[in-house]
């Protein structure tokens, strides 16, 4: 129904196609993994829960001249070390409760015969030819760098403008004409103006391509561990061309007609970190429009992360263990922090006592403290159970609304990936909340008014559940505890329940609360 639905001009279904970028086998999984990883997972439940198929992809890079040398290193071969990484990765989706779809590897079958199917449809368009590559080649960012893009080190040798070590190689390659490709890009960025986000990252890419285009390198003879070039297996294919394919191996490219290439190609999210930005947002549409395939619909790069000020790097020892993290924070309070306190497409910095501030202040002091309570206070004031609400006053009404209206506002922010504005504006109403209890003063209107008294519980406790089914993307544990305090079932925590139809029902009796987002205390 889906793929006549789009082929007839029809309404189509909400769809929403969102992927990481499929990270290297060549170390083990760090804080930048689960921060891009994480962003996805918030957009995909978000979708989710408004009602989208989403389809949320990661997955593992698992070939290059890089990875057969770490193996080397490891004493194991190729395929044994990549699997045994991958698991590593796959163990951290399970760590961070990701709700990924689908978890890809560069040595499927499946992406093998993609991979090969791409390539052949460039061939087939007069964009590859073969000749002889002669330049700068960086092993450790599996790129090819221009002499104007060196650096020069401390020890005065030549590297990449990442740091990394550059060699000069000379073999047979074969070349995309990515020449041909810089005033089509350029017409589809005018065209697409939210095509790359943050607007900083799309300004650098427009100037990279304007500068000109020189033709890419597309395989390698040096080595073995990678995609054969179809009809000549002396060669091996460029990592990035191979890698980059994944996001439409994974809807059953070649297979065009398939239902699910139809419904969620093309992507509407890659999110990536921005030292790859270029390879997804020049090459990767250069080698769709040129394979005759639509280009994604964004792509979003996303910052950096330093560990107390300072760059995270192998030799200082100094990067971050999300596992390390969850076991001393707790996964939301992780989940929280990283989608809160920096900007989302920023760089940003960890610190232990942000992460402390983050679990204390706005977990544990302003909702969890908000939800416990309010949620003791109905308990034992309303005979454990919902309080039946009598008439609505005007800033009953309008904390109410406060919590109903938050829906468009998070909408608009998360279709921009505006993960750090959407949990601004839910704050926001959580401190509203906050200040209503506060004016309300319901433990003193036991006595005076205990019908007010069960009109103010009843109006926070709604406030509660819609805070809560929309805090579900960000923290999904700790807000179906909430939600589960409530006796909200499974089927009532859609955002199609948000606001007045979804509303408690009077009556409905509760066990007594448990706190949800503990304070943090240093150990002694």
């Amino acid at each position: 129904m889906a793929l006549n639905q789009k082929r007839t001009g029809m309404p189509e279904l909400k769809n929403y196609y969102i992927t990481t970028p499929i990270y290297y086998v060549n170390d083990a999984p760090h804080i930048g993994h689960a921060y891009t990883t994480l962003a996805c997972d918030v957009l995909a439940r978000f979708k989710r829960l408004d009602g989208y198929n989403v389809n949320f992809l990661t997955g593992t890079d698992e070939h290059g001249q890089k990875v057969e040398k770490s193996a080397a290193a490891a004493g194991k071969d190729p395929q044994t070390f990549t699997d045994e990484v991958s698991q590593n990765f796959r163990d951290l989706l399970g760590a961070m409760n990701f709700s990924n779809d689908d978890f890809i590897r560069t040595t499927e079958a499946r992406h093998t015969k993609a991979a090969q199917a791409i390539w052949k449809a460039l061939e087939e368009a007069g964009d590859i030819y073969l000749d002889n590559y002669a330049g700068w080649y960086s092993v450790r960012d599996e790129a090819f760098y221009s002499e104007d893009e060196l650096v020069k080190g401390a020890d005065g040798k030549k590297l990449a403008p990442t740091g990394a070590e550059v060699e000069w190689v000379e073999e047979p390659s074969y070349f995309f004409r990515l020449s041909a490709w810089g005033d089509k890009l350029l017409a589809f960025y005018d065209a697409n103006p939210d095509f790359i986000l943050p607007e900083t990252r799309r300004n650098e890419v427009v100037s990279f391509v304007r500068g000109g285009l020189r033709d890419l390198s597309v395989s390698r003879t040096s080595f073995n561990w990678g995609v054969p070039v179809p009809g000549n297996e002396d060669h091996i294919m460029y990592v990035w061309l191979d890698a980059l394919t994944n996001y439409i191996t994974a809807v059953d490219y070649p297979d065009t007609n398939s239902e699910k290439y139809q419904i969620f190609w093309p992507a509407d999210v890659h999110m990536v970190g921005k030292d790859i930005l270029r390879f997804h947002a020049v090459y990767w549409p250069a080698f769709l429009m040129a394979a005759g395939l639509e280009a994604p619909k964004r792509v979003f790069a996303h910052g950096w992360w330093t560990n107390e000020g300072e760059k995270i790097s192998k030799s200082t020892g100094n990067a971050i263990d999300p596992l390390d993290l969850i076991a001393e924070f707790g996964l939301d309070q992780v989940r929280y922090f990283l989608m809160r306190e920096v900007p989302f497409g920023n760089d940003g910095d960890y610190s232990r006592t942000a992460m402390i501030q983050r679990t204390n202040a706005d977990l544990a002091n302003d909702f969890g403290n908000l939800s416990q309570r309010v949620l003791s206070m109905v308990f034992k004031n309303c005979d454990a159970a919902i309080p039946a609400p009598q008439a609505f006053t005007d800033e009953d009404n309008t904390m109410l609304q406060q919590s109903y209206d938050l829906l468009d506002k998070l909408r608009t922010e998360y279709d921009r990936q505006g993960i750090h504005r959407a949990l601004e504006a839910q704050w926001r109403v959580v401190a509203e909340a906050n200040r209503y209890v506060d004016a309300q003063a319901p433990w003193g209107l036991k006595k005076t008014d205990p019908e007010r008294m069960g009109t103010v519980l009843y109006v926070l406790a709604e406030v509660i559940r819609n805070l809560a089914i929309l805090a579900q993307p960000i923290v999904p544990g700790s807000a179906a505890k909430i939600l589960d305090q409530l006796q909200q079932s499974e089927e009532a925590r859609g955002f199609d329940t948000i606001g007045a139809s979804g509303a408690l029902v009077a009556g409905t009796p509760l066990d007594k609360p448990e706190p949800v987002f503990p304070r943090f205390v240093e150990p002694d």
